[in-house]
């Protein structure tokens, strides 16, 4: 039979709102309206006493969690394991292949985060993703390892103090110069579910490009992105007639084509004193040489 919890309140865990320590220690296994229900009813309690969901908790406090049996609705992927290319004592580098979602929902169940649930079941702080990626995109996920670093990377991403660099593959011969400034005004349209990002009206986007091994056919880009919109990078430059290839919703390719086929990779990150790179896994002609990854990598600092 299930039996009630008393859970003491980590340090990484410190500064959370009570319905997200919660969501996090019960990684899934319970709703979140069955939480917000308990801590309502007082089924919850903060060292006896009763508590709202969004107060804030402390390190070395005492949270009774009430008994409960986990939902038929947990998921735990056990498709694949996840790469992690660098790690410290606040944050972690996801390794994200093309093909696999950032977050589960919609129907999907294998995602980066059920993994990270998987992987780190036990820790104190479920490592928790501060940005994303498009489902086809590979490439570098930040994570925070305590609700402290969350914040900071938080606070860092929203205003653009994370530096990020992509590689990508596009269709067509690129002949701007090193360095060609990309500004578009773009927006989300159209139905849910089936909503484009278009340019003309919206929010600005700003992304710096440099071409690394041009050709009559398709170019390779090192882009440096200024600002963070929904598919920017995609939009960006289909918008230009060079799309990412393999890119199923704005170039050539069509829903036939594999979700790992598309050219597109966050190759590099500058957060905070941290500088962390990822290769990309691309054969079969996509190779990227040495001297393209350095020169792209410095676009870091430029």
């Amino acid at each position: 039979m299930p039996e009630t919890q008393f859970v003491i309140v980590t340090q990484a865990e410190s500064g959370q709102k009570l319905l997200q320590f919660l969501e996090r220690r019960l990684t899934g296994d319970v709703p979140r309206s069955a939480i917000q229900k308990w801590i309502r009813t007082g089924q919850v309690r903060v060292d006896k006493g009763r508590k709202k969901p969004f107060d804030r908790i402390e390190a070395g406090q005492t949270v009774r969690i009430p008994p409960y049996t986990p939902g038929e609705s947990k998921q735990v992927s056990e498709a694949g394991d996840l790469k992690v290319a660098y790690e410290d004592a606040e944050v972690l580098a996801v390794a994200k292949p093309a093909g696999l979602a950032a977050h589960g929902g919609d129907g999907v169940t294998d995602s980066v985060t059920a993994r990270l649930r998987a992987k780190y079941r036990d820790a104190a702080f479920m490592p928790t993703l501060a940005h994303r990626l498009d489902r086809d995109t590979s490439g570098l996920l930040l994570a925070a390892k305590s609700y402290e670093a969350l914040r900071e990377l938080n606070d860092l991403f929203a205003s653009n103090g994370v530096a990020k660099v992509y590689l990508a593959w596009v269709e067509g011969r690129w002949d701007e110069p090193d360095g060609t400034l990309l500004e578009d005004v773009m927006e989300k349209r159209g139905e849910p579910g089936r909503e484009r990002v278009r340019t003309g009206s919206g929010k600005t986007a700003l992304a710096r490009v440099t071409g690394l091994s041009v050709g009559r056919d398709r170019s390779l880009l090192a882009v440096r992105l200024l600002t963070g919109r929904t598919h920017q990078i995609r939009v960006q430059l289909a918008s230009r007639g060079h799309p990412v290839v393999g890119d199923r919703k704005y170039g050539k390719a069509d829903s036939r084509t594999s979700r790992t086929s598309m050219r597109l990779h966050c190759y590099a990150l500058h957060v905070g004193e941290r500088t962390i790179s990822l290769n990309p896994t691309w054969s079969g002609g996509w190779e990227v040489d040495r001297e393209a990854l350095q020169k792209a990598l410095g676009l870091l600092f430029d």
